[in-house]
């Protein structure tokens, strides 16, 4: 058999049907590489050492704030800690039961199969008091039980949880928010444990381009469970040889693409979206291979800087300046956060303070007289009395303004970002 390269409307329909599918076939990358091969009380889900059957409906929890010592996640970040769940609705829907916060900012944020960040529970949307959440797929009819405090219907049978507990510190407060969080349960409405074993069918360690044969197949299982959106016509499937040609193509393409929105002062912002993606397949698939899992912008909005004033990259042997004028400090009602990360590979810069990120929580946060708050990013020490969040000398660098639960001057793209400017 000879083959030779699509070409015309079969290579074109081949391209639009992977940026469509993408989404799906990393969240189930994502659910490979994050759910846990061992469940407390039911133990592993296969006794061979490399299965790919995993546990969902349970919850997984990091319990200390990641430092430049961790490398698998890029651009993390410095304030909170994660739980995380994949929840499986195909035999009948879960409750999420989860414990008083207190002040504290916390969130839950489910995305559906599509990646889009379809509901939360949390500070912002349902509040600090305990609550029992009930979470059903698109067929459940079922009667809602009295001490359910919250429904959400999902669009699939997959879901992906992702919730974030604000900490103040890697001493007291981090025992306290693992208190928190190993009181988070999952269960059946009946009470009984809603764990499941599931067969993931992937290596989620793998990053790489998947085979045609390989992306198929988890597109094909997704979408029995996981219908496209309401609106969407499915371009699917393509032929083997034009999706196989249509594969590395397109990944290429969503890594090299133009990201982000700009925001003026040298500020962008990457992701773009409230609860749903809508039409924009192309950013559904760019966010779904480079920035997966992303809050929606009502919870927290992530503009960030690679150049100065001048437009010259960020770079370790320069010593910069950020100056929030008075009263022009980032408009909140939760809080935020500047942090730093080396160009070269994404990750927090070791530094003799272990200070990755600086914020309005940050103790001793100098105010000047006037009411303005200056940042120095530099390799050196500025010396005291000054905001110091530490460059890395010699190499280029970026930095991430965190803002959580913006308000409506950074939502509607108002807010006027302040330049970093060298020294």
């Amino acid at each position: 058999m000879t083959l030779h390269t699509p070409s015309g409307p079969a290579a074109a329909a081949a391209e639009t049907a992977v940026i469509q599918t993408l989404p799906l076939f990393e969240m189930m990358r994502m659910r490979a590489a994050t759910t846990a091969r061992r469940h407390p009380v039911f133990g592993f889900a296969s006794d061979e050492p490399g299965s790919t059957w995993r546990w969902v409906n349970q919850f997984t929890h990091t319990h200390r704030r990641l430092g430049p010592q961790d490398r698998e996640v890029v651009s993390p970040n410095n304030d909170t800690v994660y739980s995380n769940a994949w929840i499986d609705l195909s035999e009948g829907p879960v409750v999420i039961d989860s414990p008083d916060m207190g002040e504290r900012y916390w969130t839950l944020g489910l995305l559906d199969a599509w990646t889009n960040p379809f509901a939360y529970v949390g500070r912002r949307t349902t509040g600090n008091r305990p609550q029992r959440t009930l979470v059903h797929g698109p067929g459940w009819r079922g009667d809602v039980p009295a001490e359910i405090t919250a429904t959400i219907a999902a669009p699939g049978d997959d879901v992906w949880l992702i919730g974030r507990f604000l900490v103040d510190d890697d001493g007291p407060d981090t025992e306290r928010v693992r208190a928190l969080q190993q009181a988070l349960r999952m269960r059946r409405l009946d009470g009984s444990d809603a764990a499941m074993r599931l067969d993931t069918a992937l290596d989620g360690r793998d990053t790489r381009v998947p085979p045609a044969a390989r992306y198929r197949a988890v597109v094909d299982a997704a979408l029995r469970g996981n219908q496209p959106p309401d609106g969407e016509s499915l371009a699917w499937p393509p032929g083997d040889e034009a999706l196989a040609t249509a594969l590395p193509a397109v990944y290429e393409r969503l890594r090299t693409a133009g990201q982000p929105h700009a925001l003026g002062g040298g500020w962008a912002i990457p992701v773009m979206v409230r609860t749903h993606w809508g039409n924009d397949h192309a950013t559904r698939a760019r966010i779904a291979r480079n920035f997966i899992g992303a809050l929606g912008i009502d919870e927290a909005m992530y503009p960030t800087a690679e150049i100065d004033a001048a437009g010259e990259p960020l770079h370790g042997s320069r010593r910069y300046e950020l100056r929030f004028a008075p009263g022009q400090a980032p408009r909140v009602d939760a809080f935020w956060s500047l942090t730093m990360y080396r160009r070269s590979d994404c990750l927090f810069v070791a530094n003799p303070i272990h200070r990755y990120s600086i914020g309005d929580r940050t103790p001793g946060l100098r105010t000047e007289p006037d009411g303005s708050v200056a940042i120095r990013l530099q390799a050196d020490d500025p010396g005291p009395g000054a905001n110091w969040l530490p460059a890395p000398a010699g190499e280029l660098f970026y930095v991430v303004l965190r803002l959580y639960q913006p308000r409506a001057e950074h939502l509607e793209l108002r807010f006027d970002y302040p330049p970093i400017r060298p020294l």
